[in-house]
């Protein structure tokens, strides 16, 4: 499947999902997420869901980590549409945020955390195929800010469908997750 092609075809089956059906989802999606596996996280770097796209919200896993840490450090995306690439902002609950021109809510402190100090990102997207290859909305921030994580960083996508085949338009700047949390099951690559 093409990128271009899972864009409209996602975008469409995200917008059919019910406000109910997406709080289901998204609890069910929070129990897999439970049973991972995972290291001791001190810090975490997660998008802000925007309800006009009908995302996916990855706030009650934020607050189940921060339950498990509480001295978690959470950070959220910055862009610099000047040159394409964002920047881990460090935010409470109770910090001010503000729209960017796309209407994604970004923090409005200056607090940067390295990207070599995050320990898990929860990276948004509209599908995933099979080998972990995510397809987002087309600008790239992601894959360029992953590129600067370490090697180790745990990289999660959430999505409320199965896994497309295989995205075969892929190009040497996609980088895979490691998980991929649907409703019905863990995807590890």
């Amino acid at each position: 499947m093409l990128k271009r092609d899972a864009r409209k075809l996602y975008r469409e089956k995200r917008k059919a999902v019910s406000h109910a059906q997406k709080e289901k989802w998204d609890d069910l999606i929070l129990i897999q997420f439970q049973k991972l596996n995972l290291p001791f996280i001190e810090t975490a770097f997660s998008y802000i869901a925007m309800g006009s796209h009908n995302e996916i919200d990855p706030f009650n896993i934020i607050r189940f980590l921060k339950f498990t840490n509480p001295q978690l450090i959470t950070a959220y995306p910055v862009c610099d549409f000047s040159n394409g690439t964002m920047k881990a902002v460090v935010a409470n609950d109770d910090d001010e945020f503000t729209p960017n021109r796309y209407g994604t809510l970004e923090p409005c402190g200056d607090n940067e955390l390295d990207s070599w100090e995050i320990d898990l990102i929860i990276v948004p997207l509209l599908c995933f195929d099979k080998n972990g290859y995510r397809v987002g909305y087309g600008k790239g921030f992601y894959d360029k800010f992953l590129t600067h994580c370490r090697e180790d960083v745990i990289k999660i996508g959430l999505s409320y469908f199965e896994p497309a085949d295989e995205i075969t338009d892929r190009n040497e700047f996609d980088v895979a997750l490691r998980y991929c949390i649907t409703p019905r099951e863990i995807f590890e690559f």
